[in-house]
């Protein structure tokens, strides 16, 4: 397998594997839908604004990557939730299937080979498709890890 190709599978495989910790599926599976939007004593999100994040961040650095219209939300209120509850009983699921779709489109924009993976955005200020896929994987790394604390904090997780 060439250079080129080897990287581009592992980045595929880094933007959400599980090896080192918890996957996003792990994170989020079975969450009782009641404790979603606790605040944990001692914490400063619930579960519900942790999930919200990471979609709206990643779907921002997806945008982002692939459309030079793109404009990116202000920071940082268009990047949480306003409540610690999720608006709807449906809201979790749509985000979780969201994130889900979104971690596929980086997938696919990583993996194509017409693409390349250092060469700068012409629309950004230096940033790569290189970087915005190692942005992800430690963006979603971070608040997962936050997500199990939470859970942990709860009592629902393993």
């Amino acid at each position: 397998m060439e250079q080129d190709e080897a990287l581009r599978q592992q980045l595929a495989k880094v933007i959400e594997w599980g090896e080192a910790h918890a996957d996003f599926h792990a994170a989020v599976k079975s969450f009782p839908v009641k404790l979603r939007g606790r605040v944990p004593a001692g914490f400063p999100y619930s579960a519900w604004q942790l999930l919200e994040h990471v979609r709206l961040a990643l779907w921002d650095i997806l945008e982002f990557t692939r459309d030079a219209r793109h404009k990116s939300p202000k920071w940082p209120e268009g990047y949480w939730p306003k409540t610690a509850e999720p608006p709807s009983a449906d809201a979790w699921d749509k985000s979780v299937a969201a994130i889900a779709d979104h971690l596929k489109a980086m997938r696919e924009l990583v993996t194509d080979s017409s693409r390349d993976l250092f060469a700068p955005l012409p629309h950004g200020t230096g940033q790569t498709l290189l970087r915005e896929v190692l942005l992800v994987a430690d963006h979603n790394a971070y608040h997962l890890g936050q997500l199990v604390l939470v859970r942990r904090a709860l009592g629902v997780w393993q």
